[in-house]
């Protein structure tokens, strides 16, 4: 169903949280940038110290198996922030393509405080700007992320022990629900291999560059995009009850073939879930329910950003 349901016109807090679900990787050496330009489906080549790059890690059918906000901390250190569950196998991935490139993987969750900040404390280190920018405050790196239900939202990462940013405490629940609200999906152990870019519409937020080399899956991401065979898209919806991450979503009616895939779920604060939903786009136009055709109803809403028209 498309009708949107009621919702809060701004979310109700704003504040500070750590990310305990986030972990970081760390690619560092002269080659740093090259090396990751080559296997990630952004454009790391021309990235600056001022800015982030949304990105996805892909296997050679161009399936994602990991999604990274990356950036430079130095010229020659890139940190890539993680879902915590995808961190070591995408690491272990990253690592078997680094041959004889200048460039070494770690896991640096250790060495690393993140945070979300959310309304005034995002303002107050990035009063304003696009999503990606990146702005060094002391030495902390912050990346402006796309905002939700109008509030701003920033990521702060800053070595292990360096004081944390200013504001008042949020809730993790708050800030997870924030990430839904915004759209941008960050890939899970669940939902592995589950989708090409363009399924989490990353090529409509910044995910995905049409105009560098090659990387390991880019002819069927490019073959999705250029001629007209993109199906699936991603979707906010609202469900009254719980439902699960890489549950099948159904037309409702229709038991046998699933129509779609649910990415990711928070607690809403006005009751309920809201998820982000992977779904024909054929089929947003009916009745939709999670794990069987007469599972529990999925309701869309209107997404916080523009698609892409397919090309």
């Amino acid at each position: 169903m498309t009708d949107s349901m009621p919702v809060p016109p701004s979310l109700p807090a704003d504040g500070v949280v750590p990310l305990s679900h986030l972990g970081v990787i760390r690619v560092a050496g002269e080659d740093a940038a090259k090396f990751l330009h080559g296997q990630l489906t952004q454009d790391f080549a021309l990235l600056d110290l001022h800015h982030a790059r949304l990105a996805a890690f892909l296997t050679v059918k161009g399936r994602m198996q990991a999604s990274f906000i990356a950036f430079k901390r130095s010229e020659a250190e890139v940190l890539l922030v993680c879902a915590r569950d995808l961190l070591a196998p995408a690491l272990k991935r990253l690592s078997m393509f680094v041959m004889r490139a200048k460039a070494k993987l770690t896991d640096a969750t250790g060495d690393f405080a993140l945070y979300g900040l959310l309304g005034d404390a995002a303002r107050a280190v990035l009063p304003a700007g696009e999503p990606w920018a990146k702005a060094d405050v002391g030495d902390a790196s912050v990346v402006q992320l796309y905002p939700a239900e109008g509030q701003p939202r920033a990521l702060w990462v800053a070595p292990a022990g360096s004081a944390a940013p200013a504001g008042a405490a949020l809730t993790e629940a708050l800030w997870l629900w924030s990430e839904v609200r915004s759209g941008i999906a960050t890939l899970t152990a669940p939902v592995v291999e589950a989708f090409v870019p363009q399924m989490l519409n990353y090529e409509s937020v910044g995910g995905v560059n049409f105009k560098k080399g090659c990387y390991p899956g880019q002819e069927v991401v490019a073959r999705s995009q250029f001629r007209g065979t993109l199906k699936r898209r991603t979707y906010l919806a609202h469900a009254p009850s719980a439902v699960a991450v890489g549950a099948e979503v159904f037309a409702d009616g229709d038991a046998e073939q699933p129509v779609g895939t649910v990415v990711q779920v928070a607690t809403a604060p006005t009751g309920g879930v809201d998820a982000l939903v992977s779904l024909q786009i054929a089929a947003t136009g009916g009745a939709l329910r999670v794990g069987a055709a007469d599972g529990v109803a999925l309701t869309l809403l209107p997404l916080p950003y523009a698609l892409l028209e397919d090309i």
